[in-house]
């Protein structure tokens, strides 16, 4: 087999570097070796090497001449051409995730034979087919939502989200970690968004919160973020407020119109000091579905992230599909609600959740993420059963989270953002089918579903429970 070459444009940034180390792992692990890695304008020409050529419209002039280059942010064009090659970025994240999907879409599917005699086959023991694939994403802000005290190594936990071409991540915690300046630095450099979330007059007992009052706790909440948040330099930050409720009203007063007016007055202080923040208001539907005119009026500058919406993909377990098409209808009227160029979020649900009989608060701060290999294979053991039960529902079920992410995505013109609660699932231990099916989805939410489906299924990197 011929040894293999990295042929790269400019390679200064975190991105540039890890595409580069991307395609260094494909490499090693077909070829037993590394690649050598030659700046373009340097490397000449040899029969010896595959050569695999990477860059982005404005670092790689060759970019542009292959009549496929892809102009979406995010996007890529992968192209192999005469046995050598090509992935383009659009930008350096699209650069990145084409280095993603070359593996997963590109050399994964090479190691099945399509004669038969043979299971496996390396990829590189025969000239490679001629391919192309130029992509980019339905959803632009594709996540996972989690309490952070449940993220055992934050960097193995990115290092996956990569792989799926997540790109943002809401963490919850009681306050700030202790080392969430460098949780920030290392999932920026994988090009993740890192939003913070914490309580906005509220904690987990809606029932105790009097809502008469509860526009006087907006200078403390403002305090809060001064003091444990704004130092971070914080990409968002992400609240909830009293709406985790089935009730509509509290002695007598409309919880849709009372936390509409604490929100808008409780962000009216940050945007006056901070005009450019992203706030996003974590908003369950079950308190104020039935009065969404009041909702209409929280300020358009403040991204609402719906939760609790209805069945799976809302509920937390995946076989409660009741009722799917009462939640389609619901999902259509909220994500059309304010104006069409407005941002949009839903937190979807049936992955994994926190162990609520085990939890505690902690008002302490702490360092998080930090556990060693052991630890993390011990959790991740005590997990698989979860991983098996919600996964068989999935495989019954996907076709709804589908549908959803689609009709979303049509009906937002603006900003979309959709993630998943995965959380306390030792997802930084492996790569769960699941996980990846939901990722892909986001990604091609107008795939076919058993398409979708098969070709998850077949990535070598991802794990079955």
């Amino acid at each position: 087999m011929k040894k293999a070459r990295i042929l790269y444009g400019e390679a200064t940034t975190a991105l540039a570097r890890k595409s580069i180390e991307m395609i260094s792992e494909i490499c090693l692990e077909y070829l037993g070796t590394y690649p050598v890695c030659l700046d373009c304008r340097a490397a000449q020409a040899s029969e010896d090497y595959v050569d695999i050529r990477i860059g982005t419209a404005t670092d790689s002039p060759w970019v542009r001449e292959l009549g496929t280059a892809p102009t979406h942010p995010e996007g890529y064009a992968i192209l192999v051409r005469d046995g050598n090659v090509y992935v383009a970025g659009a930008d350096e994240k699209g650069l990145l995730y084409g280095c993603v999907d070359l593996y997963a879409k590109y050399f994964t599917p090479l190691e099945y034979p399509q004669k038969g005699g043979k299971y496996y086959q390396n990829p590189f023991s025969a000239p490679l087919p001629d391919f192309e694939l130029v992509s980019h994403p339905s959803v632009s802000r594709r996540g996972i939502w989690t309490w952070g005290h449940v993220i055992f190594d934050y960097k193995r936990f990115f290092d996956n989200m990569l792989r799926l071409k997540l790109n943002e991540i809401t963490i919850w915690n009681d306050v700030a970690p202790l080392n969430a300046k460098e949780i920030m630095d290392y999932a920026h450099d994988l090009g993740i968004k890192v939003v913070w979330g914490y309580a906005w007059g509220w904690d987990t007992n809606c029932k105790e919160i009097p809502l008469d009052k509860l526009c006087d706790s907006s200078r403390q909440i403002f305090e809060t973020f001064e003091r444990e948040y704004a130092p971070l330099g914080v990409d968002a930050i992400y609240f909830q407020s009293l709406t985790e409720t089935a009730q509509t009203e509290k002695n007598g007063l409309l919880i849709a119109d009372e936390v509409t007016k604490f929100v808008n007055k409780t962000a009216s202080l940050f945007f006056e000091k901070y005009p450019n923040m992203e706030i996003q208001f974590g908003l369950h539907a079950t308190s104020v579905k039935d009065h969404l005119d009041a909702i209409k009026r929280t300020d358009p500058r403040i991204r609402i992230v719906w939760e609790d919406v209805g069945c799976f993909p809302f509920w937390y377990y995946p076989k409660q599909i009741s009722g799917f098409e009462g939640t389609l209808d619901l999902v259509n009227r909220i994500s059309t609600l304010r104006s069409e160029n407005e941002s949009f979020g839903t937190v979807l649900k049936g992955i994994t959740q926190l162990d609520w009989s085990e939890f505690e608060h902690t008002f302490a701060p702490m360092y998080v993420g930090v556990s060693g290999k052991r630890a993390l294979e011990k959790k991740a053991a005590n997990k698989r059963k979860i991983w098996r039960h919600m996964q068989a529902y999935w495989l019954a079920n996907a076709d709804k989270v589908l549908q959803t992410v689609r009709l979303m995505a049509k009906n937002t013109k603006g900003d979309l953002y959709v993630c998943a609660l995965v959380e306390d699932g030792m997802f930084e231990n492996d790569l769960m089918y699941i996980v990846a099916l939901f990722a892909e989805m986001l990604w091609d939410a107008d795939a076919d579903i058993k398409k979708l489906m098969s070709e998850v299924a077949l990535r070598g990197d991802v794990e079955f429970a």
